[in-house]
């Protein structure tokens, strides 16, 4: 079954029509979330993690971390056995590990329709689109600040696009909807216009109470508290700040058991070291504090170990993207989650390009083999992103949707079974043979290879009486026909309309705020 209320009692009751609608709709297929059957790239030996390890222990000590405006949080610190300083707060070595302890290893976050369920950890890679840029792009319309209507048609395309497994969440940010409501807006689109797990808002406490709120229409008020139906950002103000307003995101969510991303904002050279040991320790000192933290709200809570990394242009001040230095520390941070036992956020379609051009295209492909080699379980930002995250394009957003493919086919590693082997297809070509015509072929060619949906393989000559149109153009080409054959997933009409409900019903509450 794919509608939440046909689940059992995850909803209200299913209702003919939700079932009708079901039968009749499209089902776009989505691949099931990676499961790796490859090794991960480590490149610390044992003597560095112990030394990166040691050194963050003695930050949370001797330096300590701010939780500024937030009376609740240092009174939780004092009570775990902290050494609270005004706005400061130094961790005792050993206490914000042994906090961390209750974190699980990995969770499941649920979908309105379960068969998109995803298990985040293990050797598990979830991937979701880019998240939080103010403008969008397109071919047509060049660069511009988004709009609702940008936000419903990325949320179609992640749901039609095979290799994503996440809807995401701030995927763009909806300018002409006010600041203090637009997360509403947001929400409603994911729950409606798809099936795929999603997001809520972390702009505000109150606002992602609104998604929990939210989530208890959907799913039912017990399921969310039982359940985890929402992964979150949870972004650090690093240098080791934990503002009031994410760390109050944080505490909702970790009080109704969803789960959410720790992810200190590394930028190199600017919140951090230059070097990648000491930002690996600053990494890990950040996500030490706040893991524990969500603890002391609720043990058990789900959280994951994040570390969103990119270095600087010295001369600009400008984020870079696709490094070493940034490849080195993500490989780092992966072999420092897995040492705590935590699911690993981290990677994404990172450049740093304007266009969705060579640059683009070099940069992604490194973060995202990143990715997928440092043993990444959430992968944010897999497609879409362009202009250092200031940007959402439309046609790389399916660019790089189709590229992801090539991470599913990467992470299956080699089959060496009998029919992997291949010897009988060795022995009926014999020597000065070919393989086109033989019975493995044939048995095997239709799965044999990946095959890329959109990139253009023709003859020259095809190729040029075609229009010669290059992959931006051909982009824009599926991104038309994709919303066009978008046909949204079956939904009980009694959970709609509960949520139009909800939706107004906060919209009248407060006057519009575009602050």
């Amino acid at each position: 079954m794919t509608d939440t209320a046909t689940s059992g009692r995850r909803g209200r009751g299913g209702g003919g029509a939700a079932r009708r609608a079901e039968r009749s709709a499209v089902s776009f297929e989505t691949a099931k979330y990676i499961e790796r059957n490859i090794p991960n790239f480590e490149i610390l030996n044992e003597e560095a993690l112990q030394i990166i390890e040691a050194n963050a222990e003695t930050i949370l000590e001797e330096i300590g971390v701010n939780f500024p405006d937030n009376p609740a949080a240092l009174q939780r610190w004092r009570d775990a056995g902290a050494d609270v300083d005004g706005e400061r707060v130094r961790i005792p070595k050993g206490l914000a590990r042994e906090l961390c302890k209750t974190a699980p290893s990995e969770y499941t976050q649920h979908a309105r329709n379960p068969e998109r369920n995803v298990v985040v950890g293990g050797r598990n890679l979830v991937l979701a689109p880019v998240y939080g840029p103010p403008f969008v792009r397109d071919a047509a319309g060049g660069r511009r600040y988004a709009t609702l209507d940008d936000f419903q048609k990325f949320v179609k395309l992640a749901y039609m696009s095979k290799w994503l497994h996440h809807s995401g969440g701030t995927v763009c940010e909806p300018t002409d909807i006010p600041v203090n409501k637009r997360h509403l807006d947001m929400l409603y689109a994911h729950m409606t216009l798809s099936d795929k797990p999603f997001m809520g808002s972390v702009t505000e406490p109150s606002r992602a109470q609104d998604s929990v709120d939210m989530c208890g229409v959907l799913f039912g008020e017990d399921f969310v508290q039982q359940n985890t139906v929402m992964t979150s950002l949870i972004n650090i103000n690093s240098p080791m700040t934990f503002d009031d307003v994410m760390m109050g995101a944080l505490e909702v969510y970790a009080k109704n058991n969803q789960a959410c991303i720790i992810s200190p904002f590394i930028v190199g050279g600017a919140m951090a070291p230059v070097s990648v040991m000491g930002t690996l320790t600053q990494v890990l000192a950040e996500v030490l504090a706040g893991i524990a933290y969500s603890q002391l709200c609720r043990k058990g809570a789900p959280v994951i170990f994040g570390a969103f990394v990119t270095s600087i242009d010295m001369n600009s001040g400008a984020p870079t993207f696709g490094t070493p230095e940034a490849a080195h520390i993500t490989y780092g941070a992966g072999q420092l989650a897995r040492r705590m036992g935590l699911p690993f956020r981290s990677a994404g379609s990172f450049c740093g390009s304007k266009l969705p051009d060579a640059q683009a295209a070099y940069e992604t492909s490194n973060s995202l083999n990143m990715g997928l080699l440092s043993g990444v379980n959430f992968m944010l930002h897999a497609c879409g992103w362009l202009e250092g995250g200031l940007v959402s394009s439309f046609e790389k957003f399916v660019m790089d949707a189709d590229q992801l493919g090539t991470l599913h086919h990467l992470a299956r590693g080699v089959q060496i079974d009998e029919n992997a082997q291949a010897m009988d297809a060795i022995r009926e070509v014999g020597p000065g043979g070919h393989y086109l015509g033989c019975a493995h072929t044939q048995a095997n060619f239709k799965a044999a290879f990946w095959k890329s949906d959109l990139l253009d393989y023709k003859p020259f000559e095809t190729w040029q009486d075609d229009g010669a149109r290059d992959t931006q153009a051909l982009a824009s080409i599926r991104v038309e026909k994709m919303l066009n054959d978008y046909q949204q997933p079956a939904i009980d009409p009694a959970i709609v309309e509960a949520l139009d409900a909800f939706v107004a019903k906060r919209k009248a509450a407060e006057p519009d705020s575009f602050m």
